[in-house]
């Protein structure tokens, strides 16, 4: 892989990255709600399972797909269903903030994993990153370099969107704020879903 080529792949890892999108505005609702030290294993099962859907795709899961209708409507119907269901739990969180918040739990590191298999813009990025950056003449290494640009800006994009939640914490200290806060983020993320349905 050339220079000119891998450094095009970080900077489309990066600006896909740190665009909003299901992941990001998860990690923005959990640094609010939760802060950093609570997110940190919602962040690297982000950054594990989207290297395990990279690697996938890279090897074919892709092509499967495509060839597959039934298959794709199947994932395009349970990725609606799950980001709706997460919508709705995000949405209507009770504020940290309020004295019966303590089972309000941020999302586990395997839930973060598995969510990249429903989340409709880690497809896009994944098919997008593999069709453009895996040459036939070294195959797995050009798909390994895909899968560690994203790793090396993953973490550093997951933790503004954190960091950003975090700061928006004073302002949002009173449980009516944070309330309308989830809510706004529970239906920010049902509107990423619009790729989904186009």
């Amino acid at each position: 892989m050339s220079l000119d080529v891998l450094l095009g792949l970080f900077i489309f890892a990066a600006a896909t990255s740190v665009t909003p999108g299901p992941n990001n505005i998860m990690l923005m609702t959990s640094g609010v709600n939760f802060g950093l030290r609570r997110t940190i294993p919602h962040i690297l099962g982000i950054e594990l399972g989207f290297g395990l859907l990279l690697l996938a795709v890279g090897l074919g899961l892709g092509a499967l797909l495509h060839s597959m209708p039934g298959l794709q409507l199947a994932m395009k119907v349970s990725s609606a269903a799950y980001l709706l269901w997460l919508a709705w739990k995000i949405a209507f969180s009770r504020a940290s903030a309020e004295p019966s918040a303590g089972a309000e739990r941020p999302i586990t590191f395997p839930q973060a994993a598995l969510f990249q298999v429903v989340n409709p813009k880690a497809w896009a990025m994944a098919f997008v990153a593999m069709g453009a950056n895996v040459s036939a003449e070294a195959p797995v290494l050009s798909m390994l370099a895909v899968v560690a640009a994203f790793l090396v800006v993953g973490i550093p994009t997951a933790l503004i969107w954190t960091g950003f939640g975090m700061g928006l914490r004073n302002l949002l200290s009173d449980p009516r704020s944070l309330r309308l806060f989830n809510l706004a983020m529970g239906l920010a993320l049902v509107a990423t879903l619009w790729p989904l349905l186009r």
